[in-house]
């Protein structure tokens, strides 16, 4: 997923405004004409991702200050390696100290988190897929932050793809029923229908989607999934997916697993800004 500038602004526009309100009243013990330099740190290694935002934040509170990077989106750091330098009014770099750090913190833990689990299956054909449960307001964010770890996007939200789940699929009165009515409403759309065992995964390839999701199969279930499916679809497993099970989950065969961990769980990125 690439940046989306719009919604970039308006992530900052929120977020300051919750931040600063009617005004920030400790930058106001500085004078109005001092500069500063500043530098943000890491505290720890991992994978950067946030520029956008970033930059976005100082640009609102002051179009003056000059940012310059060491650092790219997706990019390794090092703990204590400096991401960028920070130039301008003193009362500027301190409005939006906390505002910037908040965003870049937190895309770059969720890059981290996401680049941590690809490793771990970088030698199969599987793919990590994100999910819905992500900070709202941030899904854009959070889904770009998981590109730059060298995961992959899910649906975006409810209007991008179909998900037909086990509610969905009782109040249209069955698996083939929910299909073809999907089919009629947006052909084009992808389809994908979550299914609870075997014999649904059977009814759910007789009906023609795109993809299946397995939803807490056990590892021998998901063996039998692809066998029976012999590439029709494609097969999604998911439900309580652990870093430890990934390796294991992949050697069945599967092509997609989804974590919702990705974004909802992600450990922020320690950072600091100093004055110079």
């Amino acid at each position: 997923m690439s940046v989306n500038f719009e919604d970039v602004k308006n992530n900052v526009r929120v977020a300051l405004a919750e931040d600063i309100g009617s005004g920030d009243i400790t930058a106001s013990l500085i004078p109005s004409d001092t500069q500063a330099s500043a530098q943000v740190i890491t505290r720890e290694a991992g994978i950067v991702c946030g520029r956008a935002w970033v930059d976005e934040v100082f640009a609102q509170v002051d179009s003056t200050i000059v940012l310059t990077w060491n650092v790219c989106d997706g990019q390794q750091v090092a703990a204590n390696d400096v991401l960028f330098t920070a130039k301008g009014s003193a009362r500027g770099l301190l409005t939006a100290e906390r505002c910037a750090l908040n965003f870049l913190q937190l895309l770059s833990g969720t890059a981290t988190a996401c680049q941590r689990l690809a490793a771990t299956v970088a030698n199969s054909d599987v793919k990590l897929l994100d999910t819905r449960k992500t900070i709202p307001g941030l899904r854009i964010a959070q889904k770009y932050a998981v590109s730059c770890g060298s995961c992959y996007n899910h649906r975006v939200g409810l209007y991008d793809a179909f998900l037909v789940k086990e509610n969905h699929i009782n109040a249209c009165g069955g698996i083939d029923k929910a299909i073809a009515q999907a089919r009629a409403i947006a052909p084009d759309k992808l389809l994908e229908v979550e299914v609870e065992n075997l014999g649904e995964l059977g009814e759910a390839l007789a009906a023609g989607c795109d993809r299946i999701m397995l939803d807490n199969f056990s590892l021998e279930q998901m063996t039998q999934a692809v066998e029976l499916s012999q590439g029709q679809v494609e097969l999604e497993a998911s439900g309580g997916v652990t870093q430890s099970m990934l390796k294991a989950i992949a050697e069945t065969g599967v092509d997609f697993i989804s974590i919702g961990a990705l974004t909802k769980d992600c450990k922020a990125m320690d950072l600091s800004m100093r004055l110079l």
